[in-house]
């Protein structure tokens, strides 16, 4: 390992990574870092920026300690996306970020979809108004912190802000823009009287690149900071999402990746640009390729949130052990994982998280398993929609923290009913983001080569004494939100009303 490097950072939604990643050997180097996702009040999910930096800062310097001097060629980042960071006239952050998975804005969102042509909507954006986009959230926070507003001269991402501190240049990788329900995703460019309904004025956000692009050098200031070395090139970056699916492999149409990171993302490869109103749409780092991309608010999340709340902080481990021994089904217990609300392929940030069927006799072992299997009925909600549509599944891969947990991979793979390949290693997200970097200074000549690191670690076949009870289970988890949808409102307004 002598380089030339390329190093990928990861801002995920509960922690972050970091990797050096040599062009023959793979990843040569990685470090973790948590840090605290934070929910105030329902359906909020915030995280500190500050506290990002600090993170990058050192695990960065940890890892540079790892390296030969000199090796560095070049620095992506990654990130959850689109987190909404605000940025008075001289870069300092004015209040928490907002992450994509908040739901505040609930009301907003309502305001926009009757104030707009949901077949242009849809048309421009590929998507349909919800939860996740820019314009919901920056009214809300008009309304009710008018004052971070008034002051906001900069309006970026959670990777495009680690990009700024590394290089002083403001940026913004496409798909925050593409994700944002504001960006022409055919003619390229911001759809100007979109911008002013939202109030969002003029100049508020950077310039948009291409995630290859290189955006600045690392400055001396960062440099002193992180140990990079100054000058060395930074890409603009890539969604986090599109990272893992990247660095899993994900080349050829119906390629299917299940991530279960803090949220559960769904991605599918496609070779053409043709959106889906239940999906969100992605452009792939691969140029010519595209993502459809179902995106569950909580997942990990939510398995943390049991594990501590309601289990005593038990380590993962040990509920799996637990969880092993319950029978497929958890014992008629059927939950609803949303925590956080839900975007796709439901879109209500009103949905609330749900145990049905519990009986005394239950343990925590069934909880937690039902928690387990809620997650998978998700994804297999959005297969159902993938089938639909006409585009057929070629493989399914799995990545992300939760891809570590044997029980959970055979329950995807019994609820899916079909084999699921889980991609060694944990550098994921951050793997994706160093191959960027690495493409964009020349590290890596072709986006194929990028298969050489997707080494699979195991696969699951499904069992098929287990398809009748989850033809079952997956049947009442759809049935569950369909009957208790129309509570929610109430329920939120319940909560409202008590402060």
């Amino acid at each position: 390992m002598a380089g030339p490097l390329a190093i990928g950072i990861d801002v995920g939604t509960t922690g972050l990574k970091v990797v050096a990643l040599d062009p023959r050997h793979g990843v040569v180097a990685q470090v973790h870092r948590h840090h605290t996702l934070r929910s105030p009040r329902s359906g909020w999910a915030e995280e500190d920026p500050a506290e990002w930096w600090a993170t990058t800062c050192d695990a960065v310097r940890e890892l540079v300690g790892q390296l030969p001097a000199g090796s560095i060629a070049a620095v992506g980042v990654t990130g959850m996306v689109p987190a909404m960071v605000l940025l008075d006239g001289d870069g300092r952050v004015l209040r928490p970020a907002i992450l994509m998975n908040d739901a505040r804005a609930s009301a907003e969102v309502e305001e926009l979809r009757a104030a707009v042509d949901p077949d242009e909507f849809f048309a421009r954006t590929g998507g349909t108004p919800n939860q996740q986009n820019i314009e919901p959230r920056w009214r809300w926070l008009a309304k009710h912190e008018p004052e971070v507003v008034e002051k906001t001269a900069y309006l970026c991402g959670s990777y495009d802000y680690i990009t700024h501190l590394l290089t002083g240049v403001w940026s913004l990788e496409r798909n925050w823009a593409v994700e944002s329900g504001l960006y022409d995703i055919r003619q390229h460019e911001w759809i100007a009287p979109w911008l002013d309904r939202a109030g969002i004025r003029a100049g508020t956000l950077p310039p948009v690149r291409r995630p290859s692009d290189i955006v600045g050098q690392v400055t001396e200031e960062a440099a002193r900071a992180t140990s990079l070395p100054a000058g060395a090139p930074v890409v603009a970056g890539s969604a986090d999402h599109v990272a893992a699916a990247l660095a899993a492999g994900l080349a050829e149409r119906g390629d299917t990746l299940l991530k279960f990171g803090g949220g559960g993302d769904i991605l599918y490869c496609a070779d053409d640009p043709t959106p889906d109103r239940r999906f969100y749409f992605d452009e792939h780092d691969v140029p010519g390729l595209y993502l459809i991309n179902g995106c569950m608010a909580a997942s990990g999340s939510l398995v943390k949130w049991f594990a501590a709340e309601l289990a005593g902080g038990a380590p993962l481990s040990e509920l799996d052990r637990e969880a092993a021994g319950v029978p497929a089904g958890a014992g008629g217990i059927v939950a609803l994982p949303y925590a956080l609300g839900e975007k796709t392929p439901i879109f209500d940030p009103l949905a609330r998280a749900v145990f049905a069927g519990v009986m005394l006799h239950h343990t925590r072992a069934h909880l937690y398993r039902a928690v387990l299997e809620a997650v998978c009925y998700g994804f297999q909600h959005h297969l159902d929609l993938l089938a639909e549509a006409g585009r057929p599944i070629r493989r399914v891969l799995a990545t992300d923290g939760g891809s570590r947990s044997d029980l959970w991979m055979q329950i995807a793979a019994d609820i899916t009913g079909r084999r699921v390949e889980v991609v060694a290693g944990e550098a994921g997200s951050a793997l994706g983001a160093a191959f960027v970097a690495g493409i964009g200074v020349g590290l890596f000549e072709r986006w194929g080569e990028v298969t050489r690191f997707a080494e699979v670690r195991r696969a699951f076949e499904p069992d098929p004494a287990n398809a009748t009870i989850y033809r079952a289970g997956y049947s009442a988890y759809r049935e569950l939100y369909a009957r208790l949808s129309s509570l929610f409102p109430t329920l939120q307004r319940i909560e409202a009303d008590r402060g």
